[in-house]
């Protein structure tokens, strides 16, 4: 399916590359190296939304302005994105290069999303236990509300569908997530 994803959205990619050339400096696509709880670190491929921003502000200063819970860092409105930066995270198109990671057997279609390390230096000890799967390119939280949910609940989102998983739940979870992205509904 990621292999046929990739062929598909070839031409996406390419205009996404060329916007992000375009209206930033900076590399079209970066390696962020999430961390990994009993598994080799992985470099994940992301179009770097984060570098297709203005450089008024870092994340250290913006701290303060943190709306998500526990150990995420979200800004519904972050005044480091450009337009195109914006409009990339949106619809959540600064994930597609990672389904080359799908094709490499690093990532899963679905599965527990990777955090940064700031993220992940502020979880608790059994946050970390979503850490022992393969990390997915999707999850159950995406389709469930994205940012508007608690840290906690994001967690037990995954916990549950590590608890429950069936092909079934994985198909399912793919096909809500085209409305989920297309809403944008918690997409910041």
């Amino acid at each position: 399916m990621s292999s046929v994803g990739l062929v598909l959205l070839s031409p996406l990619l390419l205009a996404i590359a060329v916007a992000v050339r375009l209206s930033s400096r900076g590399p079209v696509l970066y390696r962020s190296v999430p961390p990994r709880d009993g598994g080799q670190a992985v470099s994940l491929l992301q179009v770097p939304h984060q570098w297709a921003r203005t450089p008024n502000a870092t994340q250290d200063d913006l701290e303060a302005l943190n709306e998500s819970s526990g150990a995420l860092f979200k800004i519904r409105d972050d005044p480091r994105l450009t337009g195109v930066g914006r409009l990339l995270r949106r619809f959540s198109l600064d994930e597609l290069p990672q389904l080359v990671n799908v094709v490499r057997g690093e990532m899963s279609l679905v599965g527990p999303r990777p955090l940064p390390m700031r993220d992940f230096d502020r979880l608790e000890d059994w946050h970390k236990k979503r850490y022992l799967v393969l990390p997915g390119i999707t999850g159950l939280w995406q389709v469930s509300g994205r940012s508007e949910l608690d840290f906690d609940d994001l967690v037990r989102l995954d916990f549950l569908y590590l608890e429950r998983w069936s092909i079934f739940l994985d198909l399912s979870i793919l096909l809500k997530t085209i409305p989920a992205v297309l809403s944008r509904r918690g997409a910041y």
